[in-house]
């Protein structure tokens, strides 16, 4: 499996000849005016919930490609409103299969509006599994006992958690989920973006590895790969 970071919240996971895209904010993230989001492709489209930071370029994607949206049920509705129908609605606690990745709905602890002020539905992270990885991607959130249950549903390869603080949990709450969900790696997202949730690059790294994790921060357009 491998990770691409397109900023923010964003990024795509490749396996099996599938990409999913997750919470598609580029054009309106002042770090990423180097990423062409003309030029990525999705045959599935995750959405956690529906700030604008995570939803700013989906209905662009979504047309432009044809990809699949995953999301709560109240989006669905709003894109299907919309004129987009390509869509297959989820909540917490659900699971489903799309292709080669299954893929569970997970508990996040946070708030959920769309753009024009429409309601959201619950915000959500997901659990995402092939038959060789499984990943998890919290959402936006607060370090939630929640997290104690990925083990009983998987084992990790890797997390995917906020790590900028302010509207979700920073670094050291991080730490503590990616112990909780028994990750031997993190990959941080939701930093940098905006002022208030800037972040000391190197003290992060630095407060996992003092815990015995391992945090990566990755640099807009890095690709990862997850083993």
């Amino acid at each position: 499996m491998e990770f691409t970071y397109y900023g923010h919240a964003c990024f795509a996971l490749h396996a099996e000849g599938k990409t999913i895209l997750v919470d598609p904010f580029i054009s309106g993230n002042p770090l990423a005016t180097h990423i062409n989001i003309n030029a990525i492709h999705a045959d599935y489209i995750l959405v956690s919930h529906g700030h604008e930071d995570h939803v700013a370029d989906l209905e662009q994607i979504a047309l432009r490609t044809g990809a699949l949206v995953i999301c709560a049920f109240e989006i669905h509705v709003w894109l299907n409103n919309k004129g987009i129908t390509h869509t297959h609605p989820m909540n917490t606690g659900g699971a489903h299969q799309f292709g080669p990745f299954n893929i569970k709905c997970t508990v996040a602890q946070h708030s959920s509006c769309l753009p024009d002020g429409t309601y959201g539905g619950n915000p959500m992270g997901f659990l995402i599994q092939t038959t060789q990885h499984s990943l998890y991607y919290s959402g936006d959130t607060a370090l939630t006992l929640d997290m104690q249950l990925i083990p009983h549903w998987a084992t990790l390869n890797a997390a995917v958690l906020p790590i900028g603080d302010n509207f979700t949990m920073g670094y050291k709450d991080a730490c503590t989920a990616a112990q909780w969900t028994g990750a031997p790696k993190t990959i941080g997202v939701h930093f940098d973006t905006f002022p208030p949730i800037r972040i000391n690059h190197q003290e992060a790294i630095d407060y996992f590895r003092q815990h015995n994790s391992s945090l990566i921060v990755p640099n807009i357009g890095e690709t990862i790969s997850i083993s």
